[in-house]
């Protein structure tokens, strides 16, 4: 049996009708940038976070490019201030940081969660800093209820990274809907894809939804008026289309993949494979983990990416190299992070979708359970 990472041709193959007929109406409107089709997504995506606003963009970057660059517009931020952001994350989050020229201060993630800790976040503030940045990694909605008290007892800003975590929850609250403002992606592989480069700020901010909105048109509120050196990054209409209709079955999408994850949870019980941690007590329901990646860990993942290889089994590693060990950042190639550096060099991302079959998830977990590290 060969069981590919993620067959997105067979995810979007389930909605094909509704996407050919999405597509369909944007190509007979004659309209394809700033349309009916943008406009009705950023309304219906915005209800589904449960905030006042949503601003379609290009990517998950210019989200939180975009955001940043509208608090320093609205004299919120200035160059040089410090931004709190876990160590262990993908590097755009970094980049959104830099390309701002404001100043990323790493932290360690919890040990257990690999989500962003309060207790470092706490430890990390200065007189600098103005924004945490809370990156909701692999799925998993961020403690966002100890990063608001945090921020609000050092008067912060809060973005959240929600690229990976659309319809998270904690309590019934959404991801999108706990920080200032909050950045999603839509690439292709997200739980909510589309079928090309695509992104989204949430916020309830009505003077920041503005600010954003002119940002990424040319820094323009008005044709040919343009109060902002702005950029070109605009969510295009056949992209908002296609999330339309997947927005439709993002909730049960997420559901079949909670229950391969569960499966995978109880059943992988090789002591050489370390699971993701789960807290049944906080964790209703496991609302707060969509689980766009399920990562698992071990001291032999060569070994044991070799060893699903052999049986068929597509693994991927997310990320082999951590932010500050990348050339792009030479200057910080010598600071110390243990537990970033650990878990990038133990992690392992397992197959899950809402398409695997019954006997892709069974097989799986048989050949997880069969590993002997030599």
């Amino acid at each position: 049996m060969n069981v590919s990472f993620l067959d997105l041709k067979k995810i979007n193959s389930q909605y094909r009708q509704e996407l050919v007929a999405a597509a369909t109406e944007v190509i007979d409107s004659g309209w394809y940038i700033q349309g009916g089709q943008l406009s009705s997504f950023e309304q219906e995506f915005a209800t589904y976070c449960g905030v006042k606003h949503c601003i379609g963009v290009a990517n998950g970057l210019d989200a939180l490019i975009l955001t940043l660059r509208a608090w320093k517009e609205l004299g919120l931020l200035k160059d040089g201030d410090e931004v709190i952001v876990p160590a262990n994350t993908y590097i755009a989050s970094i980049l959104a940081i830099t390309e701002n020229r404001l100043v990323p201060k790493l932290v360690e993630p919890n040990v257990l969660t690999f989500n962003i800790d309060p207790l470092k976040v706490k430890e990390a503030v200065t007189s600098k800093t103005r924004v945490i940045l809370a990156v909701h990694l692999y799925g998993l909605i961020a403690p966002m209820e100890e990063l608001q008290k945090i921020a609000e007892h050092n008067n912060l800003l809060i973005l959240e990274d929600s690229a990976q975590a659309h319809g998270a929850s904690i309590n019934g609250k959404k991801a999108g809907n706990w920080g200032d403002a909050a950045g999603f992606s839509f690439y292709p592989g997200k739980n909510l894809g589309a079928l090309g480069d695509a992104g989204a700020i949430t916020t309830n901010d009505d003077r920041l939804a503005e600010v954003i909105r002119a940002l990424g048109n040319y820094g323009s509120h008005k044709k040919y008026q343009n109060i902002y050196k702005g950029v070109n990054s605009r969510l295009d209409e056949i992209q908002a289309a296609f999330l339309r209709v997947k927005l439709r079955h993002l909730d049960s999408d997420a559901t079949k993949r909670r229950e391969v994850a569960n499966y995978y949870l109880n059943e992988i019980k090789n002591p050489a494979i370390n699971l993701p941690f789960i807290d049944a007590d906080t964790c209703s329901q496991y609302s707060n983990h969509v689980w766009h990646l399920f990562v698992i860990r071990s001291t032999y993942r060569e070994q044991l990416q070799r060893h699903f290889s052999d049986f068929g089994i597509q693994t991927l590693i997310h990320y082999p190299i951590p932010p500050h060990k990348q050339a792009a950042y030479i200057e910080w190639n010598n600071f110390d992070y243990p537990l970033t550096e650990k878990i990038h060099n133990e992690v392992l991302s397992l197959p899950i979708s809402q398409v695997l079959t019954p006997e892709e998830v069974t097989f799986i977990v048989s050949v997880a359970n069969k590993f002997t590290p030599s």
